[in-house]
């Protein structure tokens, strides 16, 4: 009988057993216990700052009006009478007065020259008669229009000109992942910004609740909720040519055990759900099974969200975390409000273990009942 009763039904690991793992050897690394009070508070909420795109992308002004490499140009040149390089075989333009006379007398008609439409060479260059080969990739067509005029002084006679963008094919960004219409979106001189090109591609496919955005620029990548970025408008950066916007379906949960109202995965909004939530959508502590002094967040943390001390000479895991087992003491007051601050991040393991008693509660109810059957039986024999 007392060999039965060696191995009672349980939800899992009591508290004493949690805390003895502490330096176990777990994915080549070793377990560390850590206390959860304010100086862990703010490391982990420190560590959990999200690099913001305000911060990192800046509010670049718009850079759409540059023109590119294969870019669509149209040129147009107009001589002021009397014309000199274009005084044959030119376009005849009719000056206007403001109410849109034509033929103003004692004005002889301006000669012009307009371009077949050119786009802009591997090399960056167009070419215009007489100026011949300008620069273009990289510059404003005022820029172009004024280098244009000044090449043209002396040969026409006070010579005006005119450039403008036909098609843009350089100044695009590439969108992709989970919205409405992966393409290239081409930005204007409005200076599009990101919520406005994810609306162009139709917008994300799931709630931003459960959506990440993910912007390329320069080599480097960076990644917030499209929640945060809906919700504060410095976030909602202006785009630049080339840059690459990813928008991926990024669903967050938590995983519930032990004594607590729900043993399930539970699905969280993201980025600043923290401890004092998922105890409330846990369902909270079971009152008559719970160990307030036994709550514990299972974590492959990061080092640099760590106390050094707790990090020095403790080995990595493969992909470089550290197993952590978060201990929350819930009997003492001002750890609720630590609750309220510590983060919860994607896959944690919340565990709640049973309080002490009712292991051996269990037990005497085991013993209870075989005694009260043995002598149940006893009784019935004459």
């Amino acid at each position: 009988m007392l060999a039965g009763c060696t191995s009672l039904g349980g939800i899992g690991p009591s508290a004493g057993k949690v805390l003895k793992s502490g330096d176990q050897a777990v994915l080549s690394s070793q377990v560390k216990v850590v206390d959860v009070d304010s100086a862990t508070v703010t490391r982990q909420v420190e560590a959990n700052r999200p690099a913001l795109f305000s911060d990192r992308l800046g509010n670049v002004a718009p850079t759409s009006t540059v023109v590119g490499r294969g870019d669509v140009l149209e040129i147009t040149v107009v001589e002021a009478p009397p014309a000199v390089l274009y005084s044959s075989g030119a376009t005849e333009t009719a000056l206007r007065n403001p109410l849109g006379a034509t033929n103003i007398q004692g004005v002889t008609s301006a000669r012009g020259w307009s371009s077949p439409q050119q786009v802009v060479d591997l090399d960056g260059k167009i070419f215009v008669p007489f100026a011949g080969s300008i620069p273009a990739a990289g510059r404003t067509p005022r820029d172009i229009e004024r280098d244009i005029v000044a090449r043209l002084a002396g040969k026409a006679h006070d010579p005006q000109v005119m450039v403008r963008r036909i098609a843009n094919a350089a100044a695009n960004v590439t969108v992709l992942g989970d919205v409405g219409q992966n393409g290239r979106y081409p930005l204007s001189a409005h200076g599009e910004r990101l919520l406005e090109i994810i609306a162009a591609a139709g917008g994300p496919k799931q709630a931003l609740s459960k959506s990440v955005v993910q912007i390329e620029r320069n080599q480097q990548t960076y990644v917030l909720p499209l929640s945060l970025v809906s919700r504060d408008p410095a976030q909602n950066v202006t785009l630049l040519p080339n840059d690459v916007v990813t928008v991926l379906f990024q669903p967050y949960s938590f995983t519930s055990l032990g004594a607590s109202g729900s043993n399930s995965e539970i699905m969280f909004e993201g980025p600043g759900f923290t401890l004092a939530q998922a105890l409330g959508r846990m369902g909270g502590l079971q009152d008559t099974r719970s160990n307030v002094k036994g709550v514990f967040i299972f974590r492959l943390e990061n080092p640099s969200a760590l106390d050094p001390a707790t990090v020095a000479g403790t080995p990595l895991t493969a992909d470089g975390k550290i197993p952590i087992v978060y201990r929350i003491n819930l009997s003492d007051p001002k750890t609720l409000f630590n609750a309220q601050q510590f983060p919860i991040k994607n896959r944690d393991v919340v565990y709640i273990s049973n309080a002490p008693l009712v292991d051996f509660n269990k037990f005497l109810g085991i013993i209870s009942s075989t005694i009260f059957s043995v002598v149940g039986v006893v009784n019935s024999v004459p």
